[in-house]
């Protein structure tokens, strides 16, 4: 099998290095966004299971099932809706500048 290699960029690397240095804070401010995005929707997810808040890992009388469900619940959420946030920031970011500010493939193996 031919290992990828990726096309030299020449003259454009080092806007590529500027525009990635540009996206940091951008994908940062958006990640914040991702995180109250998706604990409004655990919260929201949760009051249709249960009626009390959901349990933290150092409650006591918390049931392990319970417990169990709410990290799992509420790390699904959070994964899906920070996925979504990402992809989108970056296809609008690439829509701006023309530059996709991460990796174009898979790393193949």
């Amino acid at each position: 099998m031919k290992s990828y290699r990726a096309p030299r960029m020449g003259r454009f690397c080092g806007v590529k290095a500027i525009v990635t240095i540009i996206y940091k804070p951008i994908g940062i401010v958006m990640g914040i966004l991702a995180g109250l995005v998706s604990s409004r929707l655990f919260k929201a997810a949760w009051a249709r299971i249960d009626e009390e808040d959901p349990p933290k890992a150092n409650t006591e009388w918390a049931s392990w099932g319970k417990l169990l469900t709410a990290a799992a619940i509420q790390g699904v959420i959070f994964k899906v809706v920070r996925t979504v946030v990402d992809r989108q920031t970056a296809k609008g970011f690439y829509g701006l500048t023309g530059f996709w500010p991460g990796e174009r493939t898979p790393d193949q193996k």
